[in-house]
């Protein structure tokens, strides 16, 4: 999978082998006309229909059935006026699958102020019980007690350091404050970060994409993961991220403060705190590795 080291070069060829792939499986006779910018989102390339309609065309893990599903919740929630991408294709494939998603118009942000904040909060808003008809949706785990199946893994945390060690005393004793699954019928974006929010020249939101985990639960735990999100942009010095005024941390954690009981906030830090780290250390990324733990311990009293 292409990264942020990959050459432009390499991943304008692996796109094309990409888009290759896709039209010998399916004679769809896709067009590469592009790549996003880098981690927006990852993996995918820029494609046109032989009708001139524009797509996205995105890898996934999950099988063809699971998507399938996807695309039927995302036409009720567009149906209902949330701006989500319809998914005009999608295809098994060698390895995982492919989804060629209807491309939405506007970007992702580039600079991130309280407005915007606003913005992002408004339309996690519009997913407030879209699936209380969907019970076969997963209302996921938040391994606060134990690790999940090579994600949120206490043992990485216990190895690290002692700043980990200190956060994950605090991850299991939050655990025995509440629930270990999130509650409620709204839609959740598992990745509602601000590289999955397209927004128009005037700050408003025009799309929300990759939606690769859909999940049923409370809305607003995916605003703690921008929350995650946000300080990491602020605290890295490369310039690879959107910049971030303090203002707009500020506001995110105001609203945060409005919209969660303590408890609950405690809950989805301690998740995020555990799934961020664990990830960042595995991946040995030493500047996120700092920048989430550092976040993430500011909770702990």
């Amino acid at each position: 999978m292409p990264d942020e080291q990959t050459p432009v070069s390499a991943r304008r060829s692996a796109a094309e082998g990409f888009v290759s792939e896709v039209n010998a499986q399916t004679g769809s006779d896709l067009r590469l006309v592009g790549l996003p910018d880098l981690g927006t989102p990852s993996g995918a390339a820029y494609v046109r229909w032989p009708d001139g309609r524009p797509g996205v065309l995105t890898r996934s893990i999950l099988s063809p059935d699971t998507l399938h599903v996807f695309a039927d919740i995302l036409a009720m929630a567009s149906a209902r006026g949330v701006p989500v991408p319809r998914y005009e294709l999608i295809t098994a494939l060698s390895q995982g699958s492919a989804v060629v998603q209807q491309r939405l118009p506007g970007s992702p942000p580039r600079h991130i102020d309280p407005s915007m904040v606003d913005a992002m909060v408004a339309v996690n808003e519009s997913f407030a019980g879209l699936l209380a008809d969907w019970p076969q949706v997963e209302v996921p785990q938040l391994h606060l007690r134990q690790s999940g199946e090579g994600t949120c893994l206490h043992e990485t945390l216990q190895r690290y350091d002692d700043r980990s060690r200190r956060l994950l005393g605090w991850i299991r004793d939050v655990a025995t404050t509440g629930p270990d699954q999130l509650t409620g019928d709204d839609l959740v974006h598992w990745d509602f970060v601000p590289g999955n929010l397209l927004f128009d020249p005037m700050g408003a939101v025009t799309g929300v994409v990759d939606w690769f985990t859909i999940a049923r639960g409370d809305r607003h735990f995916g605003l703690m993961k921008v929350r995650f999100n946000l300080g990491h942009f602020a605290a890295d010095g490369t310039g690879g991220y959107p910049t971030v005024t303090a203002a707009a941390i500020s506001r995110l954690d105001d609203l945060l403060d409005q919209l969660l009981e303590p408890a609950t906030y405690d809950l989805y830090w301690a998740h995020w705190s555990l799934a961020l780290v664990d990830w960042t250390i595995r991946q040995g990324q030493q500047s996120k590795i700092d920048a989430y733990l550092d976040l993430a311990n500011t909770r702990i009293r």
